[in-house]
């Protein structure tokens, strides 16, 4: 992929003050797409109609502060996933706990190094996208390796725990699990392609191929056995899945945990 045809991060940054936001936007667009606001109302405003994968906001603010926007962000399910990095000028201990007790992933001091920024905003995105990559390459990987709170662990422990009960329910698709979690199908693709970069429908076979490979692990079924337990129609077809998925045979895989047990 050529650099120029390479989708930018979308960042949103929440300040009152334009100076420090056309500042902000300067710096970064030529590592992001950069969208300001300033208040909190205007943000989700831009919230409901983008993609945005981090979010900075100042704490002073007025009618709803940093604080406040921080937790209503990590309390609600559409929101929760994203990376929030509070900027502000009260550098006391007491403002940075109270900060990390709302939910941001950083707290930086005003006057802040933009370097130090940039380092900061990399290291969440970068950081992110190893996880998702770990949690869908290995087979032993579980799903709070990509959880980031308490509204994200609840949602895919929910989800989770519904395509383990369903695995060989031939129904088991994106509206089933849309129904069973009470929220649209859009907002389901949104959060799920936000947390782990799949599909819905990608994570149901995830889902199946893990089970499959904790079977594995106990030795007590065939391959063909354990791939009519997890839903696959065929021993074939779940082999190839499983090695596509995880880059192993669940063959070769259950020699290997036996030779490291």
């Amino acid at each position: 992929m050529l650099e120029e045809d390479k989708v930018l991060a979308t960042v949103l940054v929440v300040d009152d003050n334009e100076e420090i936001l056309e500042f902000l936007a300067d710096d970064l667009e030529d590592k992001y797409k950069v969208l300001t606001v300033t208040n909190v109302k205007a943000a989700f405003e831009v919230l409901e109609k983008n993609m945005i994968e981090l979010i900075i906001s100042d704490v002073i603010m007025p009618e709803i502060d940093g604080y406040t926007f921080c937790n209503l962000i990590k309390s609600n399910i559409e929101y929760s996933h994203i990376p929030f990095i509070l900027l502000t000028a009260k550098n006391t201990l007491h403002s940075k706990i109270e900060g990390l007790e709302n939910g941001a992933d950083a707290y930086i001091d005003k006057p802040f190094s933009p370097e130090y920024l940039q380092a900061q905003i990399a290291s969440l995105l970068i950081n992110r996208g190893r996880m998702k990559e770990f949690f869908s390459s290995y087979p032993q990987a579980n799903l709070k390796t990509v959880t980031h709170s308490s509204a994200d662990e609840k949602f895919l422990t929910k989800l989770n725990s519904f395509i383990l009960q369903n695995l060989g329910a031939p129904e088991l698709d994106v509206d089933a699990l849309s129904n069973s979690l009470y929220i649209s199908r859009p907002t389901l693709y949104r959060k799920i392609k936000a947390i782990l970069d799949i599909t819905p429908n990608d994570l149901i076979n995830i889902t199946r191929l893990k089970r499959a490979a904790e079977l594995l692990v106990q030795d007590k079924y065939s391959i063909t056995e354990i791939s009519m337990m997890v839903g696959f129609n065929s021993a074939t077809h779940f082999g190839r899945s499983f090695l596509k998925q995880f880059g192993t045979s669940p063959s070769t895989y259950l020699q290997k945990v036996k030779e490291s047990n």
